[in-house]
Formats: C-alpha cells, structure tokens, sequence
C-alpha cells in the first residue's frame, strides 16, 4: 500500500471518513453533562483534537456544533481525569471556562 505525502489528501492516501456526528446537546445527553460546559470547553478549539468538533451549516449565516466520536470520547476522557478532586476540577474549570460566572456556578457542583 502506498502511502500519500503527510497531510495530503488524493490518490495513494489514507484518511479517516466521518460518517456521522453527534450535535453538542446530544453529546451532552450522552455524558450527562451540562451542555453550557461542553460549549465553554470547545469554544477554544484548541482544547481537542483538530477534526473533532464540526461546524454544521443549517442556513447562510446559521451553525450548529457537532463531535466526532473521538471529540465524544475526548471530552468525556478530560472530564473524567478533570474530576479526580475538588482541586483538580478548579483547576480545569479556570483554564477551561472563559466565563467566570459559569465557572462558579460549576464549581459549586461537586466533582463526580
């Protein structure tokens, strides 16, 4: 099998094909978290892979977020490691929520 220049895409490369998405609500559903929470962590799309999170157009000027499963996946994996302990759960929500009226509505929840 021949394998393409990295990064290019056309004949002789692989690529992963997305065959589906998840919208941010589901993805939240999914989680059982907070869907506000989901939205602060990626608002950065830093925060996961490049190619997890999607941007769908529903109209000109309309979006609506989606993840990939590994953007499900990625989340649910920072979330789980962020809630280790009440510190490491502050810790997360001040580098990951840019809105300091949602970080502390969520750090008043206990860490699960």
């Amino acid at each position: 099998m021949e394998l393409g220049a990295l990064g290019a895409v056309g004949r002789g490369s692989l690529m992963a094909t997305i065959t589906h998405v998840h919208t941010l609500a589901y993805a939240a559903e999914m989680l059982g978290e907070d869907v506000e929470l989901l939205q602060a962590i990626i608002w950065s799309g830093d925060n996961l892979t490049y190619g997890a999170i999607i941007s769908v157009y529903t109209g000109p000027d309309e979006t609506i977020t989606a993840l990939t499963d590994d953007g499900v996946d990625e989340l649910s994996d920072m979330l789980r490691e962020a809630r280790r302990t009440t510190q490491t759960w502050h810790g997360f929500l001040d580098a990951f929520v840019g809105d300091p009226e949602l970080a502390t509505r969520f750090k008043a929840q206990p860490p699960r």
